[in-house]
């Protein structure tokens, strides 16, 4: 284990996305990166009238480690000061095979805060949600499974990384947001370059944009991964209805190994 651990660590010296901060003393399953973020879009400023337009995120994938099956994946968006502050959470549980298991996002601004959770069962083709605001701390809903293949933010994310690759043109699938199913579009997108610890390196754009004829998503998703194995995210837009958050990486906090599909 020792071995294979320092092995990884030379392997990924080498590659032009280590050229971002590595620190590798965090668990052998654990995959954590560091952002620092702000809004953007022309209504940005009407967005920080009710929200912070800048701070810092982690995107955290824990891996199966013999005692869990279960890939789980979170992204902690907060303001300058912490969580205290105010935050977005996302969280996110799939099985092996990328199939959603558990959503749950949360948000903390001031005096709003909203938490909504949604458990998916695939045998009575059921999608339980539990939402909490304030003002009511246990609504519960059941409603039918999406479509057969979905994918939230968390896991439409891991889903690129996973198959960069292969994806070399529009694929058409749904995403499950805010207790609701939209037919998206994921397509490659235009390569960028980033500077990360002065040094350039390019990355591969991907895209995730309401599909026509359908249930029109309010949001949309952007990533541009580094073209090794890792498909590190350099950069995440999450769209959203008055401005989109956009996340730069700063540093690897932690370096499980997610191998991309070939």
């Amino acid at each position: 284990m020792k071995l294979a651990r320092f092995l990884l660590i030379v392997a990924l010296s080498s590659l032009p996305a280590a050229a971002a901060e590595l620190n590798c003393g965090s668990a052998p399953n654990v995959e954590a990166f560091k952002y620092t973020w702000r809004m953007r879009g022309g209504l940005s400023w009407l967005a920080g009238i009710v929200f912070p337009t800048s701070g810092v995120g982690e995107l955290k994938t824990t891996f199966p480690d013999g005692q869990t099956h279960a890939i789980n994946s979170s992204l902690l968006i907060t303001a300058p000061t912490g969580t205290k502050g105010g935050f977005y959470a996302y969280e996110s549980q799939m099985d092996q095979s990328g199939k959603t298991l558990m959503t749950y996002h949360a948000y903390a601004w001031r005096d709003k805060s909203r938490k909504e959770r949604t458990t998916f069962d695939y045998v009575n083709r059921q999608a339980h949600l539990l939402r909490e605001t304030p003002d009511n701390k246990g609504w519960e809903k059941t409603k039918p499974l999406p479509a057969e293949q979905f994918h939230d933010i968390l896991t439409a994310i891991y889903h690129i990384r996973q198959n960069a690759a292969n994806i070399r043109g529009p694929v058409t699938t749904t995403i499950y947001s805010d207790g609701k199913s939209y037919p998206v579009i994921l397509r490659p997108s235009t390569r960028q370059a980033f500077t990360i610890e002065g040094k350039q390196v390019t990355a591969s754009g991907f895209e995730i944009v309401d599909a026509p004829g359908g249930r029109k998503w309010p949001g949309g998703v952007k990533v541009w991964l580094s073209d090794d194995p890792r498909r590190i995210p350099f950069r995440i837009e999450i769209v959203q209805s008055m401005a989109s958050m956009q996340l730069d990486l700063q540093s690897i906090e932690a370096c499980a190994f997610m191998q991309a599909a070939r």
